[in-house]
């Protein structure tokens, strides 16, 4: 018997300043759509409309309206940057549909509309600032796009470094796509900063690291290197000079889990032996998943009863556990620390001991207390770094 077919729509652009993304996070969601067509385990099968928003911000609304409108879809899986989740979030809301978002995100945001898979600032950017204040500098330089997402992660980062008597030397920005660096590689060198937190999207991340590097050892000097996304594909993208950033993040490909490793033997088999996968493209397919479970669970594709069928649903996903926290829409995922090396992988060097509850809204931590006499910020039940 043929299954009944449910229309999905999945968004991510496959040209502009961040194709190399967007078409990672259509490889991995594929990949899912065509394993749940073929397993016997759901009553269903995915039909997959791709659109792609050429890395216009505005062609999000359009090409999600279009799904909406022309296709019916109610659940749709895609956006990278969180300028074209913004794009999305009111079509979505207007329209009750389900927008389930793969990437790490700013935080800061709770939509009834949206299920945020990736990693909440509780996941990524308190980890890694921690590990730096405990270990590199409570002095740190700041590069990156001048869009929401580093604006908020440089704001988070400011609150945390100032609550341990820190201090952020520069925040300087560039356009999306902007491939004009040297500036700002001149200014690191001249002002030697102990360290560099990159939160750059796209191609013009993949400029400044390699014009980064080769300013660094033309001038002898060793400044550590900081990111909350760079994954296994841009490491290839960027090149030799990508080696040694210290970066935060749920999924490495290297993560030494039954799950994970099979999941990287399917991708390879699929893409090839000398391809990865990425974080954001390994959410996407956890997204799916996560999707096709509810759907499956909830017996219908309405979006009250998926997100119902969702929340609490545990997935042994190639990260690890993973489910939805029905009191905010966002993942309980494992944070982890890595260091990129010259074959174009991360070794990871700390992981959180379990699974942990995203906190998009940083409620749980207090960064008006004092830092305890060994640097750590502690936590507490009030809301302080929203203003």
């Amino acid at each position: 018997m043929t299954k009944p077919s449910i229309p999905v729509g999945i968004i991510c652009s496959q040209h502009g300043p961040y194709q190399a993304m967007g078409r990672e996070i259509l490889k991995s969601a594929m990949m899912a759509v065509d394993e749940i067509n073929e397993q016997d385990e759901f009553d269903f099968s995915i039909a997959a409309h791709v659109r792609d928003p050429r890395g216009i911000i505005s062609e999000y609304h359009t090409v999600c309206d279009d799904l909406i409108r022309n296709v019916a879809v109610e659940h749709i899986i895609g956006c990278y940057t969180s300028a074209s989740r913004k794009q999305v979030l009111p079509i979505v809301e207007r329209t009750d549909r389900l927008l389930w978002y793969p990437a790490r995100y700013e935080g800061f945001e709770c939509s009834d509309n949206v299920i945020y898979v990736g990693a909440s600032p509780n996941h990524n950017v308190l980890p890694l600032v921690r590990y730096v204040l405990d270990n590199l500098s409570r002095e740190i330089f700041c590069v990156g796009s001048n869009y929401v997402w580093t604006w908020e992660t440089n704001r988070v980062t400011r609150e945390l470094v100032t609550a341990a008597r820190g201090k952020i030397l520069a925040e300087r920005l560039l356009e999306l796509g902007e491939s004009a660096v040297t500036h700002i590689v001149d200014e690191i060198v001249r002002r030697r900063p102990p360290v560099v937190f990159n939160t750059l999207v796209g191609s013009s991340s993949y400029d400044f690291i390699r014009a980064f590097h080769a300013a660094t050892l033309a001038a002898g000097l060793d400044i550590p290197m900081l990111s909350c996304s760079l994954c296994e594909p841009e490491l290839k993208i960027a090149g030799p000079a990508s080696a040694g950033c210290i970066t935060s993040s749920a999924y490495f490909e290297s993560i030494r889990l039954p799950e994970n490793q099979a999941f990287v033997a399917r991708w390879k088999a699929r893409h090839g032996e000398h391809s990865s996968p990425s974080v954001d493209g390994q959410s996407a397919y956890v997204a799916v998943y996560l999707l096709a479970r509810a759907l499956q669970r909830a017996g219908t594709s309405d979006i009250g009863e998926v997100r119902r069928a969702a929340a609490g649903h545990r997935y042994n996903s190639p990260q690890g556990p993973v489910w939805i926290d029905g009191s905010n829409n966002h993942c309980v995922l494992t944070p982890r620390l890595a260091v990129s090396n010259a074959e174009g992988q991360f070794d990871i060097f700390w992981e959180a001991d379990a699974p942990v509850k995203p906190d998009p809204y940083l409620t749980q931590l207090d960064i008006a207390a004092s830092p305890a006499r060994d640097g750590t910020l502690p936590n507490a039940p009030h809301l302080r770094v929203v203003k």
